[in-house]
Order: structure tokens, then C-alpha cells, then sequence
């Protein structure tokens, strides 16, 4: 039965469940082929200079949460962080995120992604996985709070994934199953089991394919899965996918320039779920998205961005002729 409108309270709260990360992002001016040999590629000893080093909050349940609080809500992350989570916890604190059921592990540092990006945009990527890998013995259910409307089960360790919507399931609340880059490293049998009952299955257009191939599902049998399936298709905008109705196509809100990608699937999502929270339409909800994305590659990184909730208004109303009712 679907649950879409959302029938949410004034108090409600988003749940965001997912991976809490660094990124630490290097830049390489020259190119890696030129210095990989091919007849000595079974005894690789590469060092690089890089001309660039970043080091960025990250990890999609904080990306998710980030702006969501922009939009207005205040949303709940449940996630595994380290002992080095400190100056990050109160930079999200201090944008209104609660931060009360983030579970910090003494022993074990933040998981942090080593990212070396080449003048050709190639990409030489190290993910430490730390204490996200503890992330499987958090519970939903024990961190949920009085105040639970939705939750969004972002990208994490895949146990976790499976256990937060099976207590999501369990306690009849609805919830957004977005397993972006895990796609490719569950398999079927797990990501059904992850995904089952979602009230949306979020992913682009090359997840959905995998994710289709591996759970034997196609463009009919996956709404026996999951309620609706959002797909985002980059500069083209994202499409909504509900049984038995037209695509809803959503257009992509216009950008002052491209200055980095990494995060706009997270800000589509923030600004999908704050639609979702504020009984939008559907078409709302994916044109909510579409701003918030634009925002987020118009800086470098992926909390680098912000915007009051009037300029967010006031830049959707020049995109798509209205204004939303963001409360």
C-alpha cells in the first residue's frame, strides 16, 4: 500500500543512515599513462606529485544531512565515526544536524577516501573503510527517537544497509533505499533484501541497470520490490518511475558553472526527501532536487555549498516559474 503523500508532523524527523567519511583529494598535473609502462605493469612502484590536496567532509549520510538542514529540517543520522570525528561533529551540530545517535568508536579512526585525480580526470582512488565497518551493529530501532517520519538508507557497510531496513520494515516506517556505489559490490540476493518494501529505490540510470541484473527484476517486476524507483540522469535532470502512471521527467535546474560533481547525487536527495516532507508532488520533490544539485556543483566539495531558505525559494521560482511551500 503506498504511503505516498507522506502524513508527517509538524516535529517529524529524517533518519539518514550511511557511510560518514574523509575525502582527502589530490591533484596530479601530469597524466598516469605516461608513467605506467606496459611491460613492467607486474611490478608497479609509483610515486606522484600532487600540485593540490584537499581534505573534505564527507561520506553520504553527512553530505544527505547537510543539506537537508539547510532545507529546514533536522535530520537524525544514525552512523559509525572515529576517533577523529570531533571538529566534524560540531560542524555538523552547528548546522543544526542531530548528531545525538552517531556512534564514535575510540579505537578506530573515520572511514577517509585518498582520491589523486590526473590533468585527464583520471582518477587513482584508496578507500579506508574504519570504523564504518562497525556499522552493522548499530540499530535503527534503538536510535530512532519519538519523532521518525522517513528514513533514507544511504550508502554504508552492506550488512547495515540490510539490518536498518529490515527495523525500518519492522516498525512500519517508510523509508528511501539509495545504494549508489554499494550496488556493485552487494549482490542480488542482498540488495533485494535491503531494498524490499522501499518507498523509493533512488540510483541513476547505470545503477538501475546493474541493480536490475542482479536482482532479476525488470521495468515492471521491480515495483513488486520497492513503491517507485527515481532515477537521476545527470545534466539531463532525473525521471520518477511509478507503476502503472507516465514517467514523471524532471528537468535539470540551470548552473552559473561546473566546478564540482562530487555530491549532487547526495543534494538531489536532500532536496527530493524535503519535498516528500512537505507533501510536495512528485514533480515538486525532483525539481527540489534539481536546485539543491545545482547548488552543490557550483563549490568545491560536498558541505562547501549554502543558501537560506529564501534564496533557495527564490532561485527555484527563476528556474521553474513557482515557489514551494518549504515551512
Amino acid at each position: 500500500m503506498s504511503r505516498f503523500p507522506l502524513a508527517v508532523r509538524p516535529e517529524a524527523q529524517v533518519l539518514v543512515t550511511g557511510s560518514l567519511a574523509f575525502d582527502q583529494i589530490m591533484v596530479f598535473s601530469g597524466n598516469f599513462q605516461d608513467h605506467i609502462l606496459p611491460d613492467k605493469m607486474h611490478v608497479i612502484n609509483i610515486s606522484f606529485l600532487v600540485s593540490e590536496l584537499r581534505k573534505q567532509r564527507g561520506g553520504c549520510a553527512g553530505n544527505i544531512a547537510y543539506t537537508l538542514a539547510l532545507l529546514g529540517q533536522r535530520p537524525r543520522i544514525i552512523a559509525a565515526a572515529g576517533y577523529d570525528f570531533g571538529a566534524y561533529r560540531s560542524f555538523l551540530e552547528g548546522h543544526a544536524v542531530d548528531v545525538s545517535a552517531i556512534e564514535i568508536l575510540e579505537d578506530v579512526a573515520t572511514a577517509s577516501c585518498h582520491i589523486t585525480t590526473d590533468q585527464n580526470d583520471n582518477q587513482i582512488t584508496g578507500f579506508f573503510v574504519g570504523a564504518m565497518a562497525h556499522a552493522g551493529e548499530l540499530s535503527l530501532r534503538a536510535r530512532a527517537g519519538t519523532h521518525a517520519a522517513l528514513a533514507v538508507i544511504a550508502p554504508d557497510d552492506p550488512q547495515a544497509m540490510m539490518r536498518h531496513s529490515r527495523e525500518a520494515r519492522a516498525e512500519d516506517l517508510p523509508f528511501l533505499f539509495d545504494p549508489s556505489f554499494q550496488v556493485t559490490a552487494m549482490d542480488g540476493a542482498h540488495l533485494r533484501a535491503a531494498a524490499e518494501g522501499a518507498a523509493f529505490l533512488m540510483v541513476n540510470d547505470y545503477e538501475l541497470a546493474v541493480f536490475q541484473k542482479k536482482t532479476e527484476t525488470d521495468e515492471t517486476s521491480i515495483f513488486d520490490l520497492v513503491e517507485r524507483v527515481v532515477v537521476t540522469l545527470g545534466s539531463e535532470g532525473s525521471r520518477i518511475l511509478t507503476p502503472g502512471a507516465p514517467p514523471i521527467e524532471v528537468p535539470p535546474a540551470p548552473i552559473a558553472g561546473m566546478v564540482d560533481p562530487t555530491g549532487a547525487g547526495d543534494a538531489y536527495r536532500s532536496g527530493f526527501v524535503t519535498g516528500l516532507m512537505r507533501a510536495q508532488p512528485l514533480a515538486v520533490c525532483g525539481r527540489l532536487g534539481s536546485v539543491a544539485a545545482a547548488f552543490a556543483v557550483e563549490q568545491h566539495g560536498t558541505q562547501n555549498h549554502h543558501f537560506t531558505r529564501a534564496a533557495f525559494s527564490e532561485r527555484y521560482a527563476q528556474c521553474f516559474g513557482e515557489i514551494p511551500d518549504l515551512g
